[in-house]
């Protein structure tokens, strides 16, 4: 609205303004008219970014005079720092809308910041160039980054391995590279990724330039597995092997490094065209295994601990890198172990004896027994031969009996000394497990560890006196037929006593099958041949004996009658009253050939 008061008070009538107005402009123009053209040209539309200054704050509201008929509000969490907010402070903001009817102007400085931060980096700023921001929030599929203006970042391209929760980022500064700027859609998508990707290939070249075996160099645990740990040497990661990490035993590599912790390697080897390094951290320090045999000389007894148990034996920690093993074999003196967990568990405590060391191999033999006093030193002391024990069976094989001494000390009943005159095929046919026993020391043997037992050797051997004494050559028995062979019969004289009758014995004619002239379980009467008392053998002859009663002299026996039991046979021999099973059969021994009969197969007495 033009002011014609104003005017004439200058002293200038309206047709002069009129015409100077008319000459400026080319046209025909009122005061009017053109007050009006230049009021309405001269209000700012919404969307533009104006200045102003604030008047006040009203509760919620900050006043801002941007210089339109009424003043304008900002709602005071637009601004970054309330507290700072000072009345004549100077500001940008937008104007969004113009109420006609109230007069009420719409502004925000939010928006207004956001329209020159765009403005500023796309003049500071292209695709591919590297910019700094703070990461403000997460939102679905990546981040918010401010860099003046809110940019997005990917999830996936966060950092070259996607972290578990990208959230941990939020709040952190970083470095970025621009991928794209949409300038319609005012968007931009930045990769931190990206940038980590090029500056890692630019430090890996110079890496891989100047590394060399045995340097010593710090990284960053990255990454934890079962077989090890790969650490960022700047530009590549190297890999620290579970082996490599201490000269102990480690379960996981976690019992000893965590993502991101910093430590100091040594490289062992370099694969330049792979692009691999291999790291150490154990050969930071001496190996144990350096001085072990002067730490720990042959015959060093010390304490250990159970750190693994094995079927054949236990593994024992004497320090940090340094373990041996008890082979079972040396684990007891006296016990005969299974398994070693019988006596022992991961965790104990034990005192060893060091018996071996193989330096190159990087082992060391250990006992435990020999850590305490054996008793089989004691043993042949206590139990010379020929000492009667008690003891009980404790098993039973096919060659004999063991008998528990005492705890932890067996001795060995042979099958062959169970009995002087009975042939024993199984130790079963006169003994039992557990059964309480009394036996004689016959040897021990220290070296070995043994313990030879005898049964029979309680009772004098019959062979020596009493069998001779009761047969006497040239005497005629009565016996049972027990066994028939292609060279002959065996009869029982008495109860575990048999000879040999010869198939050449049996009769005046040759007989070429025993079973033509004799059965099994058939009474029949024999001459006694020989008694061969070394050799433990008896001959009979049955046509001997039918010649004598043919020819009617038979002679008288000339010992007492033939007892059923003699002194030192099986009925004496300490077996608490129980009987053999069966009879055995003596030993095959050959027989000197009859003369005039034919000499077929060996001939048993």
């Amino acid at each position: 609205m033009v002011d014609h008061n104003l005017i004439k008070s200058l002293g200038v009538t309206d047709e002069e303004v009129q015409r100077q107005i008319s000459a400026a402009l080319g046209g025909e123009y009122s005061l009017d008219v053109l007050g009006q053209t230049i009021q309405e040209k001269a209000s700012p539309q919404p969307g533009t970014v104006l200045t102003g200054h604030i008047v006040s704050v009203v509760g919620n509201d900050v006043v801002v005079e941007v210089g339109l008929k009424s003043e304008g509000t900002v709602d005071v969490g637009e601004f970054e720092d309330p507290s700072d907010i000072q009345v004549g402070q100077q500001v940008e903001v937008l104007l969004e809308e113009v109420e006609s009817d109230s007069g009420l102007v719409v502004l925000s400085k939010r928006k207004a910041d956001r329209i020159r931060g765009w403005e500023r980096v796309l003049e500071k700023n292209k695709e591919g160039d590297i910019i700094r921001g703070t990461v403000t929030r997460k939102i679905k599929g990546g981040l918010l980054v401010d860099i003046g203006v809110p940019a997005f970042l990917p999830a996936s391209q966060v950092d070259i391995r996607r972290p578990a929760d990208i959230g941990e980022y939020v709040g952190q500064t970083i470095d970025a590279k621009i991928l794209k700027i949409d300038q319609e859609r005012r968007n931009i998508v930045v990769s931190r990724r990206k940038l980590i990707e090029e500056r890692r290939a630019e430090a890996k070249s110079k890496l891989l330039a100047e590394v060399e075996e045995g340097q010593v160099r710090r990284g960053v645990v990255k990454n934890l597995a079962d077989f090890g740990a790969f650490i960022d040497l700047g530009g590549l990661d190297g890999l620290l092997h579970i082996t490599d990490m201490s000269w102990g035993r480690i379960g996981h590599p976690s019992d000893m490094l965590k993502v991101d912790q910093e430590i100091e390697v040594q490289v062992l080897a370099v694969d330049r065209q792979k692009e691999k390094i291999a790291l150490g951290l154990k050969q930071r320090t001496e190996s144990p295994w350096q001085r072990v045999e002067e730490k720990y000389p042959v015959g060093t007894k010390v304490r250990g601990t159970v750190v693994n148990i094995m079927a054949y034996g236990v593994f024992v920690k004497l320090e940090d890198g340094l373990e041996g093993l008890v082979h079972i074999s040396e684990m007891s003196w006296t016990r005969r172990l299974n398994h070693p967990s019988e006596i022992i568990s991961v965790g104990d405590e034990v005192e060893v004896v060091v018996l071996e060391i193989d330096k190159d191999k990087q082992e060391i033999s250990l006992g435990m027994k020999q850590a305490e006093v054996n008793p089989w030193t004691l043993v042949k002391e206590k139990y010379p031969p020929g000492t009667v024990i008690s003891g009980v069976v404790r098993n039973l094989t096919n060659y004999g009996a063991f008998v528990e001494i005492e705890e932890g000390i067996d001795g060995l009943l042979h099958v062959s000394d169970l009995s002087w005159t009975r042939k024993i095929g199984h130790p079963s046919e006169v003994l039992r497990k557990g059964q309480d026993l009394q036996c004689v020391v016959l040897a021990v043997d220290e070296e070995k560890m043994r313990v030879a037992l005898g049964l029979k050797q309680l009772t004098e051997d019959p062979w020596l006196r009493s069998i001779p004494e009761h047969y006497v050559p040239g005497q005629i028995v009565k016996g049972k037929v027990t066994k028939l062979t292609n060279f002959g019969v065996f009869v029982e004289l008495e109860e575990d006593l048999e000879g040999l009758l010869h198939v050449s014995e049996l009769a005046d004619h040759k007989v070429d099958n025993p079973q033509d002239v004799v059965k099994v379980d058939q009474e029949i009467e024999v001459k006694i041949l020989r008694v061969d008392s070394e050799e433990r053998k008896i001959g009979l002859s049955l046509k001997r004996a039918q010649w004598a009663a043919e020819e009617g002299a038979r002679p008288e026996a000339p010992t007492p009658e033939q007892p059923k039991r003699r002194g030192g046979l099986e009925g004496d021999t300490g077996l608490a009253g129980e009987e053999p099973a069966e009879p055995i059969q003596p030993q095959d021994a050959e027989q000197p050939p009859q003369e005039g009969a034919p000499q077929e197969g060996p001939q048993d007495a």
